[in-house]
């Protein structure tokens, strides 16, 4: 069973990986995955309690995919009302030195309020405005991955393998947020002062209107703001930042919290315009915003949660633990290098992998492994552009060439996340 299970799992894995040139989306690869081994559990397993083990992962699965579902629809109804605008239209320097450190500080703090994700896509619509040089242009799309995956490292709510690592208890919010703040700065500043001293050129002649594009990457950015942005912006961000708060105080886990929030945010855009027809208001409403989501994302999560639940199951996770502790010795190294694969490979299986590895029994919340585990699980897949949602979604936005990153932005992305790894070490050896 043991050998049947893991050459399943190493073909799902690698057509996730390689989801592009084999054209098959990695959602319904992960899906296949996650029930083809539960199954091959079942069939095989003679003790009856598949089932059990099942709804217990399930339990815990469940938590994870209702706060990013809650995250994602908060989010899209923020954007719906352009109250990202708020911030995106105050930015109006034209030195391109200058923008670029302005770009990624926001883009840094943004990413851990919000997620790298939706912070790449607001800031990328962003740039298309300011900087008509479109060479320029995918300097300023790999800093923004860069800035979006430090800034998301270092908050429970800004990245979801710190999300996941939050959530399941392996770290706790002040703490990861005090720990990883300044290697996240540092994994940003290395690549971005390189660029201060290497970067050529201008931005461009701004053609006007035509050349406005809004949040979601698409022509014909509507320039006539929509009632009730702010009070949107203030409410989805105050939402996020909540929760935090609202598990340290009740005790209760942090989707409880998300739902909390999507609740408010829901009940606030029913009195928004309510006097507009439905076909006007639906746009504005969280209905709305629900069907816009990425919901294909969601189920990607559970595919990949239950395939790496039915290999913990099974003990296989705990075995190969086993085997780099004895083989590789050095924790420090096991995970450095889960950060460099994490460029590679998707890092949600890779957490969810190393989540399994190791029991919280013997690595307690707050652990080394997991602090470390964070940072570099967060920043590793900035070294490729295909590293990260954040990457991928700005690959696809502005038509990055895989080489293009590889030879312009890799280098300086690698030196940053060393930087910030040894930065991290320092400061724990330093404090223990």
């Amino acid at each position: 069973m043991e050998t049947l299970v893991i050459i399943v799992f190493v073909i799902g894995y690698l057509a996730i990986a390689l989801e592009h040139p084999i054209k098959i989306n990695k959602t319904a690869t992960a899906l296949l995955t996650g029930v083809l081994l539960w199954t091959i559990y079942a069939m095989s397993s003679t003790e009856g309690h598949v089932g059990e083990q099942l709804s217990h992962h399930l339990a815990k699965i469940s938590e994870i995919l209702f706060f990013l579902l809650g995250a994602m629809t908060i989010v899209e109804l923020v954007d719906a009302y352009q109250g990202f605008r708020l911030i995106t239209d105050r930015i109006n320097t034209k030195n391109p030195v200058k923008l670029l450190w302005l770009i990624c500080w926001v883009t840094f703090f943004l990413s851990a309020i919000l997620d790298n994700l939706t912070t790449s896509i607001v800031m990328v619509s962003l740039i298309r405005k300011l900087i008509p040089n479109k060479d320029m242009r995918m300097f300023f799309a790999g800093m923004i991955v860069i800035a979006a995956n430090a800034g998301g490292a270092w908050t429970p709510i800004g990245d979801v393998t710190t999300t996941m690592l939050w959530i399941g208890g392996q770290i706790t919010t002040v703490n990861i947020m005090k720990v990883l703040f300044l290697p996240s700065v540092i994994c940003m500043l290395v690549p971005l002062v390189y660029l201060t001293f290497t970067l050529k050129g201008d931005l461009g002649i701004t053609t006007g209107a035509s050349s406005a594009t809004d949040l979601s990457g698409h022509e014909g950015y509507n320039h006539e703001r929509i009632r009730g942005g702010t009070t949107m912006l203030l409410l989805g961000v105050g939402a996020l930042i909540f929760v935090p708060i609202f598990k340290t105080i009740t005790h209760l886990p942090p989707y409880i919290g998300m739902m909390l929030g999507l609740g408010v945010l829901w009940v606030v855009s029913e009195f928004i315009n309510p006097h507009a027809d439905e076909a006007m208001r639906k746009p504005y409403t969280a209905s709305g915003a629900l069907q816009r989501i990425d919901s294909s994302s969601v189920l990607f999560f559970l595919g990949i949660l239950l395939a790496v639940g039915a290999l913990e199951s099974i003990e296989l996770l705990h075995h190969f633990a086993v085997w780099l502790d004895t083989t590789v010795g050095s924790q420090s190294v096991i995970v450095t290098l889960i950060g460099l694969l994490s460029a590679v490979i998707d890092n949600v299986p890779l957490v969810a992998a190393s989540m399994g590895m190791y029991d919280l029994a013997t690595y307690p919340p707050d652990h080394f492994i997991w602090e470390y585990l964070a940072y570099c699980a967060g920043t590793g897949g900035s070294i490729l552009i295909i590293g990260s949602a954040a990457g991928v979604a700005v690959m696809g936005m502005e038509k990055i060439d895989f080489i293009w990153y590889m030879k312009r932005v890799s280098l300086i992305a690698m030196l940053g996340y060393f930087a910030g790894c040894g930065a991290y070490l320092l400061i724990y050896n330093f404090l223990h």
